[in-house]
């Protein structure tokens, strides 16, 4: 973890209350892949690296307890919390069920223009499978998010966009994991075609099955990828 990534991502939010700004920026870099799982938050090393004290650093460590983020561990203090299959699939539900509305409402509200975008947005992100660096899928994911902040626009409900938006970063930790099986991208560019033009004949049935084929992919992907890592060395 780079002193660089810490100060950029703090810049984001210069406008806040100084512990709102360690807060978001730790959250931030837990979320983004920063900060690993199961990496130690030290205080002091911390607020060293962010150019603060240790108290919004403590407070900062609080609240991501709360949000289950990080635990502590006895003996050993703050750490980021592991990636848990119960964790993924408490999130996966919920995203089922919004993204259930989310599909129901942009294939009945989606205008010619979003879908010309939404079309823009699948092609890029092909573009991004075909190009990226197999250790670098920051732009992937990026694309990836891009894709489906199109399709939540295209509800024209706020209030079901701010909940999808919440919920994506929470998922932005097991987007970064999926997208790692380099395998898995072409049933992805398949998904968002099939979505895209299921949208485009405003057919509910269609876009809504894509898009559970879509979820329940990415979750048999990523908990086949924790059970891997959770066997033990031959």
């Amino acid at each position: 973890m780079g002193n660089d990534e810490l100060t950029l991502s703090m810049g984001n939010y210069q406008y806040m209350p100084l512990r709102d700004v360690v807060f978001h920026t730790l959250r931030d870099a837990i979320l983004h892949g920063v900060l690993q799982p199961g990496e130690r938050l030290m205080e002091i090393k911390l607020a060293n690296r962010m150019g603060v004290s240790r108290t919004p650093i403590r407070e900062a460590i609080r609240m991501l307890e709360l949000e289950g983020l990080v635990i502590m561990v006895p003996r050993k203090g703050a750490q980021v919390a592991q990636i848990t299959e119960k964790d993924l699939k408490d999130v996966l539900e919920v995203r089922m069920g919004l993204e259930e509305l989310a599909v129901k409402f942009a294939c009945q509200r989606i205008t010619p223009k979003q879908l010309k975008e939404l079309k823009r947005a699948a092609e890029e992100f092909e573009d991004q499978v075909n190009t990226v660096e197999e250790d670098d899928i920051t732009a992937l994911a990026e694309a990836d998010v891009k894709f489906h902040d199109l399709i939540y626009k295209a509800t024209d409900n706020q209030r079901l966009v701010q909940l999808l938006n919440n919920l994506r970063e929470q998922m932005y930790r097991y987007r970064i994991e999926y997208l790692k099986d380099v395998e898995t991208r072409g049933s992805l560019i398949e998904e968002h075609n099939g979505i895209c033009k299921a949208l485009g004949m405003h057919d509910e049935r269609a876009a809504y099955q894509y898009t559970i084929v879509h979820i329940k992919r990415q979750q048999d992907t990523i908990m086949k990828m924790m059970q891997q890592n959770d066997e033990p060395d031959n």
